[in-house]
């Protein structure tokens, strides 16, 4: 056996000699992988950029097999829908793992972005980071609206004929600009063709690209830690930072794995049992073909996008002689984008919030609360109380940021560790 194998490793180790003559194989495999060195203190919240990532393979592999039953056409769409649910074998499966697939893929970055904000994985060196994750964030918004209109149900039609009609509210270009993404006066087989373009083609691309810029740059920088501490300060005689482990295999298959085995139980469990989970995956009037002379009784976005549009009813007053859905608009806007300037607003001397004052910690509790109530308050029909609720719950999600350069500035920090703690 063992000239057999040492006649393998031969024959294996000059092949990837004639391979990286001709490409950086082992060199990127060594740059991203096995000589790569983490903070060895990763805990919990560093599961969710590894679980995004097996998110968007997911989805993207599971899109491209529905788009081989699929027909975008005003007449089809919906029927062959239909076709892939009850005709084309496991195409069920297929669907389910998609559309569950894009409130895993919401959550899991969510839950990554409050990584960064508990962390200060925003601050210096590592703003770019944060500059591609937003927008990573945002593709992914437009990602989702994009393909939300492609079932062809009632819901989808009504929403996106909504949230469309914003950019009306635009002054002097709104309703051109309107028009223009419609391709039409109202949304109709031209619109769904185009939608179906940008979510198949345009942004999977822009997608992909950019989660590959935002790895080289961060494994550039190297990554951040609980306690926000830099481990290339602390470096041994050859060089390699004490408080470091190789990426390979010790987080891939020590730390990693077990999580993706792990979320795939629960997501596997959601597809097969709870798919459509009440109607917040997949809302009851999209079982319904889409129909421009029936429109729902509350029409609402998908779960991830309601807290943005309770901001965006929030706003009920005309200002400075402008519409107040105008302003809905800019505020819904402002707050999708906002967080990307925080790598600016946060003058606090330490980065994580187990070294910062008690300012932030409950400025953070107070941003995280007003997010999950204005997401609550935008699957609900609006209300006197529930407009008034959004509207304390804009100002308070707004407050984080504003305030920020103030309250990170004037409060008690605790020291920070010259070393990583393993807490």
């Amino acid at each position: 056996m063992q000239p057999a194998q040492s006649k393998t490793t031969a024959m294996f180790t000059a092949f990837m000699a004639w391979v990286d003559r001709r490409f950086p194989a082992t060199e990127t495999y060594e740059y991203h992988l096995s000589k790569y060195y983490a903070p060895k203190n990763f805990n919990f919240w560093y599961f969710f950029g590894v679980l995004a990532t097996v998110v968007l393979v997911l989805q993207l592999v599971t899109g491209i097999w529905l788009t081989m039953s699929y027909v975008p056409s005003g007449a089809d769409a919906f029927a062959s829908v239909e076709y892939t649910m009850r005709d084309v074998e496991f195409g069920w499966l297929l669907r389910y793992l998609h559309t569950t697939g894009a409130s895993a893929f919401f959550v899991v970055v969510y839950l990554h972005m409050f990584r960064g904000l508990i962390y200060g994985s925003y601050r210096e060196p590592r703003e770019l980071i944060w500059l591609i994750g937003m927008a990573i964030f945002v593709a992914m918004m437009a990602e989702g609206f994009f393909g939300y209109l492609l079932p062809w149900g009632n819901m989808s039609y009504w929403a996106a004929q909504v949230i469309v009609s914003l950019f009306g509210a635009i002054p002097v270009i709104g309703p051109d600009l309107m028009e223009w993404i419609r391709g039409d006066f109202l949304i109709s087989e031209i619109t769904l063709n185009r939608f179906f373009a940008l979510h198949v083609v345009a942004l999977p691309l822009v997608l992909v690209m950019l989660v590959f810029v935002h790895i080289v740059a961060l494994h550039h920088v190297g990554s951040n830690n609980p306690d926000g501490v830099d481990i290339k300060k602390n470096k041994d005689e050859n060089g390699i930072p004490k408080d470091g482990i190789p990426f390979h295999p010790y987080y891939t298959i020590g730390h990693d794995l077990p999580a993706i085995v792990m979320f795939l139980i629960v997501f596997c469990a959601v597809v097969f049992y709870v798919p459509e989970m009440g109607g917040y995956f997949i809302e009851k009037p999209n079982f319904e073909e889409a129909n421009p002379l029936k429109t729902p009784d509350h029409i609402a976005p998908v779960w991830y996008y309601t807290p943005y549009y309770a901001m965006l009813r929030a706003a009920t007053f005309p200002l400075l002689g402008i519409d107040a859905k105008f302003w809905g608009f800019v505020i819904m806007a402002g707050a999708i984008v906002l967080p990307a300037v925080l790598p600016w607003l946060d003058r606090s001397p330490v980065k994580s919030i187990r070294y910062k004052g008690i300012a932030s910690k409950v400025m953070l509790a107070i941003f995280v609360v007003s997010f999950f109530v204005l997401g609550y308050l935008g699957t609900i029909p609006p209300s006197p109380v529930a407009t008034a609720a959004a509207q304390i719950c804009t100002v308070l999600y707004f407050a984080y940021f504003v305030l920020m350069p103030w309250y990170t500035r004037v409060e008690k920090t605790k020291p920070v560790p010259e070393r990583v703690t393993m807490r």
